[in-house]
């Protein structure tokens, strides 16, 4: 039975804040998990959905990309508290018909919180806008409308099509064939804003743009450094891999701007310690870097240790490594040699004690892994510091052996499913020529739009349909009023969604809503139930199969939606079979198996029950085929350190803990102490006493860039342990601070972490 939503908005005036928590998880954890899903699901529901998430025989949760234990080592509970709330706001009672779009019109719509438009939910019809209030349409009509209107485009590079990593393998693959079918490469997603600047990095440096380590690496590690990531709240299961490792001996080091409570103590709820006792703590060492200093971090540590290999040579460089699958290295051992040690202190804030001592535990480790996510993906020099990071790992040779590796840490389940299935602009011409055989339809190889391309290309009337396959363009993306306004430009916007997001209240001139099944839901087609399949953060391909009955009658999955499609677009003759893969999605993978590298036999692989894992060169045979040389390359990265003006701080944008991604879930940050409220700015006590600005007082963010400034109004300052000189607050409330031009070097990552912004007290 359909449960009601809140009708009114909920506003800041109670925001009250307190002490940071000191550790993650624990019955605060489970509390918060249990309240969450009964409000949306009820008890029974709950107890039905939670039971199955990331199990062999249920649904892949639609939350973060962290690996389930394989064979006896998956756990009976393979959730965390935001996995839980991911999955309760698919699965909630909670339903928007055509009643509630009668009764709301779009201008009114947009003025409500995004915490308002995401708890009213689940979309239950197809809706078109051509006026003030969403309406109804057919499906069929839907299809014909977005047909007509990428005919009537001069060109197919005028249409734009996106994607959220929360599309399906199948979904995906059948994406970028619909849309290289149609004629354009335009295929943003949401890799461009976040691990672009990963990918980038390592396909240079080894070859392959993925992380080469496994769940059992972990295990077996005795050095594990995470960078620039907040597991407590973006990747909570990490924890339970910590946590081991630290029973297996493993010291861990954090580096961060924030200290975040899961890398303090992690009190895991499912076993004793983690109940009655006081948890586990974690890191071993804590580096409270300056934001975009990990650079110069990295630099740093690879002149210790060559400083170290000189006075004790064959201790410390991994010499025949090194020789034998690695070039450049001179080139990389003279640059590094000449660093300047008062440029590494400026940009990190560190001591030379604090970087001795961690690149001490690096010179004695034996086997290292190095996590990182967001914190160093999106800064202007992002690709550098990641590529300092594999020169470090390579110095070492801690690749292409057991316990050890390089881990970027993706933050949307099937992200990297979704690159491997060809959604990217840039996709390689073996991709594209293997396409073009299997179909028998011309591919086009000129690249395509890139997220922030695609906003410059609406802007600018270049483009002038957009289509979103999940996600919430509006929301995640930055420089917020120009986002808008491009996207309102446009002739015609199509979004494929499971809830209301503010996507949905930034129109173009017509709008369309189709609302999909989720991962929980039932798939059933012609040939019988459906799975899907997806790929986590560690390469594993694996199935989903949901088990609630739909939200409506009325939605399709995103397989029949894009076929449905394809076939209004290019009518019956087209050599695509679009209709016979909806009536059995194993078609669809058969085709996968002949087109995508490593899916050779993909359906028989895929019932295996934990899946398989996909071919890693570096990984499985220390081999580096993907780069030029045909070995890992050592590179020379300019060191860059980010110089702030008097009276401004460096700030980044981060998630609450009671949010993933765009998705708002409610208005607390239990681990940083914030209740009630999101409109808030953290900084550090001393920061706050040299600017004459109280703890609690009311601000206004104002972003200092080249072309202009932008300014995020009515933010209440918090006194906060963060590294001087830095502060953070929550997206997307901050995202127009971002400007759209400051992006990553190589990757055109926004640079959402490095804002030089400055505080203007409210009178």
């Amino acid at each position: 039975m359909a449960r009601e939503a809140p009708h009114t908005d909920v506003t800041e005036d109670e925001l009250a804040t307190g002490e940071p928590k000191t550790f993650a998880a624990g019955i605060p954890g489970v509390a918060a998990t249990l309240r969450h899903s009964v409000a949306q699901m009820g008890v029974a529901r709950t107890a039905r959905t939670l039971r199955v998430i990331n199990q062999r025989d249920g649904f892949d949760c639609p939350g973060c990309a962290w690996p389930e234990g394989r064979g006896e080592h998956r756990k009976a509970v393979e959730f965390c508290e935001n996995g839980a709330k991911a999955v309760a706001e698919e699965a909630t009672l909670r339903r928007v018909g055509r009643e509630f779009f009668a009764s709301h019109s779009v201008a009114e719509l947009a003025e409500r919180t995004d915490y308002w438009l995401g708890q009213q939910g689940r979309l239950t019809e197809p809706m078109v806008l051509r006026g003030t209030h969403y309406e109804p349409i057919g499906w069929d009509a839907a299809f014909a409308l977005i047909a007509e209107h990428l005919r009537a485009l001069s060109t197919p590079d005028e249409a734009v099509f996106y994607t959220s990593g929360r599309t399906s393998n199948e979904a995906a693959f059948l994406y970028q064939l619909l849309v290289r079918s149609y004629g354009t490469n335009n295929l943003p997603d949401c890799s461009n804003m976040c691990h672009e600047s990963s990918g980038a990095a390592l396909a240079q440096t080894t070859g392959i743009g993925k992380g080469s380590v496994t769940l059992a690496d972990l295990e077996q590690a005795d050095l594990i450094v995470v960078v620039g990531q907040n597991p407590g709240t973006n990747h909570p299961r990490m924890l339970s891999a910590l946590e081991a490792a630290k029973g297996n001996g493993a010291k861990i080091v954090a580096v961060n701007p924030l200290p975040e409570a899961g890398l303090l103590r992690f009190k895991n709820p499912q076993n004793v310690r983690g109940v009655v006792g006081r948890g586990t703590p974690l890191a071993d060492q804590f580096l409270q870097i300056r934001l975009a200093g990990d650079q110069a971090l990295f630099q740093a540590v690879g002149n210790l240790l060559l400083r170290w290999e000189d006075a004790r040579p064959g201790t410390v460089v991994d010499r025949a490594f090194v020789e034998r699958s690695t070039v450049d290295f001179d080139r990389y051992a003279e640059h590094v040699r000449a660093l300047d040690w008062d440029a590494v202190f400026a940009a990190t804030g560190l001591t030379h004690g604090e970087i001795e001592k961690f690149a001490s535990m690096v010179a004695d480790s034996k086997r290292m892994i190095v996590c990182w996510a967001m914190g160093l993906t999106q800064h202007r020099h992002a690709v550098a510091t990641i590529r300092e990071i594999a020169n470090v790992v390579l110095v070492r040779g801690m690749i292409g052996k057991p316990g050890a590796g390089l881990c970027p840490v993706r933050g949307h389940s099937n992200v990297q499913g979704d690159r491997t299935m060809g959604i990217w602009e840039k996709m390689p011409e073996a991709f594209l020529s293997a396409l073009e055989s299997e179909f028998g339809v011309p591919v086009p190889r000129k690249h395509g739009y890139d997220t922030v391309e695609a906003i410059r290309a609406m802007r600018d009337g270049k483009a002038k349909v957009f289509m979103a396959v999940g996600g919430n363009f509006a929301a995640a993306t930055p420089d917020t009023e120009v986002t808008e306004a491009a996207l309102r430009q446009c002739e015609l916007t199509v979004q494929v969604s499971t809830k209301l997001n503010r996507s949905h209240v930034v129109p173009g001139r017509t709008a369309l809503i189709l609302p999909t099944l989720g991962r929980t839901e039932r798939d059933k087609q012609a040939s019988g139930e459906q799975f899907v399949t997806v790929e986590d953060s560690m390469s594993v391909v694996h199935r989903s199969r949901g088990r609630l009955d739909p939200a409506s009658p009325h939605l399709r999955s995103e397989v029949a939606i894009i076929c449905g499609l394809a076939q209004a677009l290019f009518g019956p003759d087209h050599p695509v079979p679009w209709a016979r893969f909806v009536e059995d999605y194993d078609r669809v993978r058969d085709h996968i198996a002949n087109v995508v590298p490593g899916c050779a036999d993909y359906n028989t692989r895929v019932r295996t029950p934990d899946g398989f894992v996909l071919p890693h060169a570096p990984r499985d045979a220390r081999e580096f085929r993907g780069t030029e040389s045909g070995k890992a390359l050592f590179t020379a990265n300019e060191l860059t350190v980010l110089e702030v003006p008097p009276g401004r701080l460096l700030l980044q944008t981060l998630r609450s803990h009671d949010q993933y991604n765009t998705t708002i879930y409610g208005m607390d940050d239990r681990y940083r102490g914030v209740k009630d409220g999101r409109r808030v700015v953290f900084v550090n006590p001393d920061d706050l006493a040299a600017l004459s600005i109280d703890d609690g007082a009311l601000v206004d963010l104002i972003s200092e860039y080249a072309d202009r400034e932008r300014r995020a109004e009515r933010f209440r300052v918090v006194a906060y342990p963060t590294a001087r000189g830095c502060a953070a607050t929550y997206f997307p409330e901050a995202n127009n601070l971002v400007p759209l031009d400051s992006t990553a070097e190589v990757s055109n990552t926004p640079t959402s972490k490095s804002l030089v912004v400055r505080l203007e007290p409210r009178t």
